[in-house]
């Protein structure tokens, strides 16, 4: 049934991106070493438009302890310096007027704890999202099942319907895995 291979696909299609949403975020989760996804979802303030903070200038990571920004616009640089402030990530950064550096301190065990709640919740909305994902798979099978002109036979409609919880299984697994070695690397001290 070409109906039914398409509404999987699309299905496959949508949680694989859920899941790479997940990924992404995780990475500006930040653990105790410096990586420059933490930057991410920064955002500068730069002639009255929000632009994104690695449009501004270059992130690099030369120790593990360490990022540095350097912006293309050196005047920019005090903008940039309070966008990061006002982010929430707990880095205070220093600049000496050409680039800007920020030393990533380690986390408390409190702030350890923050982040994998932070985590667990981001991992719930995501599982949400595969969920929704699979009742609107669900739903058009189910079409397609009183859909007169397509035929579709009873045992093909419940055959489907097993296909796609096979695949939300097998993606709302492949978060909890993917939440659970970002939690080691967050609580690993």
């Amino acid at each position: 049934m070409p109906a039914i291979d398409t509404i999987l696909q699309e299905t496959k299609r949508r949680m694989h991106g859920s899941l790479d949403a997940l990924k992404k975020e995780m990475a500006t989760i930040r653990t105790g070493r410096a990586n420059a996804s933490l930057l991410d979802n920064v955002h500068v303030e730069y002639y009255g438009s929000m632009v994104p903070l690695n449009q501004m200038g270059t992130v690099s990571v030369p120790e593990s302890g360490m990022l540095v920004v350097t912006p293309f616009d050196k005047s920019a640089i005090k903008a940039v310096e309070t966008a990061i402030l006002k982010s929430e990530l707990g880095i205070n950064p220093s600049n000496d007027g050409n680039v800007i550096r920020l030393p990533i301190p380690m986390l408390t065990e409190e702030r350890r704890r923050e982040l994998v709640k932070v985590l667990h919740r981001l991992g719930e909305e995501i599982k949400t999202g595969i969920r929704n994902i699979r009742r609107d798979a669900n739903e058009d099978i189910k079409k397609l099942e009183k859909d007169k002109e397509v035929h579709l036979s009873e045992d093909a409609a419940k055959k489907a319907l097993d296909d796609i919880q096979k695949l939300t299984d097998a993606h709302i697994k492949d978060v909890d895995e993917a939440l659970k070695h970002k939690e080691a690397e967050i609580l690993k001290v």
